[in-house]
């Protein structure tokens, strides 16, 4: 345990060894499995009364491959010091802080870490968090994830099965170059995608599996840091958040009679983040000359497009496991700004509405993110940013969405999605049999109905009868007749027999879920 540190308070005299021994703790050490007290000899009734007195901990030199001792003195957290406004008084237990953080990586982050990150730490700035990166455990929890998420091969061709292969192995190699400073990522393969409701295509890029690795490893550090502080009003890529959550804010603030809606679009925004006010942004709470270093070098991966090959100068690799992470922490700062002054804003990542009781307050937040994107290096879409009034026909889109009126249904796009998908599963010339067409039907039905489930109802008898007539076309084929299902068809083949056959039934799914909210 080594000597016990002495330290001088006031007249009050040293530190005195009690029931336990102490020591300095390294703020990069919090995670350790002792329990450390330093109490001081005039809080001796305090300690016997079973008051926790002040902790002391030491900041950590950088080690091994990083940018030597760095600045900042002791790092104190207090009990009653630093404390955020949502953490109650008496959550000191371990318990009650894993239970509010339980979406954490417990190799990383444990109770102490945990208790730190509450409290703050001083500056506010973090030290010494790549040892947590290229902690083996981490690393292994960070290719479960990539395992869980799947996906291709990158620019070494390399695949998450041929990765795992020799796991231990890769990752103890990868541990290593870590800690020596020998890791360089490689390049980004880009591959283009369809945009979902439209002819149109968008770049998406996959790193290796080696570099997906280390990302995720990255990510479990340090997104608690700026999930901390991130603004209520940012639902997207976050924790215990998701478009649902978004969507009921916004309704709810419709039928709060905030009907002017400023529906604001960021203009290529994952492309044009500004590589050096990002990097700002993150030494704002991350001063481990490591950890910053490997940010800049991801944000500065070379990018292959068959045999091309360049670097780009702005923006956050779409596809990449940090990307999202240092969208939002780009972005943090206008939600906070807007919050300050009043403004209900809601924002999923780049996209975002503002919700305002009058045309005139519509106009003031559109002037106030027009002055906070240029003095950020971004531009609203000029086409794409408008100003409308929800109670009016016309309305915008939002998540999926289509607000008018008082009602929300799904976007014109939302629905040519799924009808491009339904297309695909009942092709006259499919050979498979009525009953596995229909269980496949059935499994998009389902995904689709779940997210978009309190739509007005005339949304659904629409897709119903359009499905049973893609339905009927299969089975007229396979009677010898041409054409689509009509006519005598519907008798042949009634709304019935398409239920007997267990084929999902919008509507009546509609109906059951108005049945459970009014009970």
């Amino acid at each position: 345990m080594g000597n016990v540190q002495k330290r001088r308070q006031g007249t009050g005299g040293g530190w005195r060894r009690r029931d336990r021994k102490f020591r300095c703790v390294k703020q990069g050490d919090l995670f350790g499995t002792e329990t450390v007290f330093m109490l001081p000899v005039g809080n001796r009734r305090a300690a016997r009364a079973g008051v926790r007195a002040s902790i002391v901990a030491k900041k950590s030199r950088n080690g091994d491959g990083a940018k030597g001792t760095q600045g900042g003195g002791y790092v104190t957290a207090r009990t009653t010091e630093g404390r955020p406004a949502g953490v109650p008084e008496t959550a000191t237990q371990a318990g009650e802080i894993r239970d509010r953080w339980d979406w954490v990586e417990p190799s990383v982050w444990t109770e102490r870490m945990l208790t730190a990150l509450e409290r703050g730490v001083k500056g506010g700035k973090w030290f010494s968090l790549m040892d947590k990166v290229y902690a083996v455990a981490n690393l292994r929890a960070g290719f479960s994830k990539v395992k869980s998420n799947g996906g291709a091969a990158g620019v070494d061709h390399q695949t998450i099965e041929e990765y795992e292969r020799h796991l231990e192995e890769n990752l103890e190699k990868l541990s290593r170059m870590l800690k020596e400073g020998r890791y360089q990522p490689q390049a980004i393969r880009r591959v283009w995608i369809p945009k979902p409701g439209t002819k149109e295509k968008r770049p998406l890029g996959i790193p290796t599996v080696r570099d997906r690795v280390v990302q995720a490893a990255l990510l479990n550090v340090l997104e608690p840091i700026f999930e901390r502080g991130f603004a209520e009003q940012s639902y997207g890529f976050r924790p215990n958040r998701g478009c649902k959550d978004a969507l009921r804010r916004v309704e709810g603030l419709l039928k709060q009679g905030y009907s002017w809606v400023v529906d604001a679009d960021l203009k290529s925004y994952f492309d044009t983040i500004p590589h050096g006010a990002l990097v700002g942004r993150v030494e704002e709470k991350v001063s481990d000359g490591a950890v910053i270093a490997m940010i800049k070098a991801y944000l500065k991966q070379d990018v292959m497009e068959g045999m091309q090959r360049w670097t780009p100068e702005g923006g956050t690799p779409q596809g990449a496991i940090i990307s999202p992470l240092l969208s939002n922490v780009y972005l943090d700062p206008l939600d906070h700004t807007m919050a300050k002054r009043g403004i209900e804003m809601v924002r999923y990542a780049d996209d975002f509405v503002i919700l305002s009781r009058s045309q005139a307050e519509a106009e003031a937040a559109l002037e106030a993110v027009r002055q906070w994107t240029a003095e950020a290096g971004l531009r609203l879409h000029p086409d794409k940013t408008r100003i409308v009034d929800a109670t009016q026909p016309g309305g915008f889109d939002f998540l999926g969405y289509h607000f008018e009126r008082n009602m929300k249904w799904p976007r014109v796009k939302s629905l040519r999605k799924y009808k491009d998908t339904i297309r695909g599963k009942t092709q006259r010339t499919n050979g498979h049999s009525l009953q596995v067409i229909i269980q496949d039907v059935n499994r998009s039905s389902r995904g689709w109905f779940e997210y978009f489930k309190h739509s007005y109802e005339t949304t659904f008898p629409p897709l119903d009868k359009w499905i049973r007539g893609r339905l009927r076309s299969i089975l007229r084929r396979r009677a010898g007749r041409k054409g689509r299902g009509r006519g005598r068809d519907h008798q042949r083949w009634p709304n019935a027999f398409f239920r007997q056959q267990g084929l999902v039934s919008l509507v009546a799914a509609h109906a059951a879920v108005r049945q459970s909210c009014n009970r």
